[in-house]
């Protein structure tokens, strides 16, 4: 996952891909850094999803901008909209379920 620091980044990511995943994170978080390898092992099954990630201590702005107010979190976007929002709790065979339903009913259509 590539980093990202700035509002203006993440728009044109959005825009630029039919599919992004954002994982909001922190070097200082145990949980963050016990989730973010297994996410990454999951995104290998799905390339065709652009994923970036964003450390709330560098850029706390992107968090409170996009309504992150715990972390790990996830968004997913699909076409410029919000499909997918998970926080906190984050339960990875759930969010690659949801996932793959969304990537097999767009891209194997």
């Amino acid at each position: 996952m590539d980093y990202i620091k700035s509002n203006e980044e993440l728009k044109n990511m959005i825009e630029k891909n039919s599919m992004v995943i954002v994982y909001f994170g922190s070097e200082m978080c145990g949980v963050c850094a016990a989730l973010k390898p297994k996410i990454e092992e999951m995104l290998e099954k799905y390339p065709k999803i652009k994923s970036v990630q964003v450390d709330v201590d560098i850029s706390p702005e992107m968090a409170a901008a996009n309504n992150i107010f715990t972390i790990p979190g996830i968004l997913f976007f699909i076409d410029n909209k919000e499909a997918i929002r998970e926080a906190r709790f984050i339960s990875v065979p759930d969010i690659e379920s949801k996932i793959s339903r969304y990537y097999h009913m767009y891209f194997e259509q």
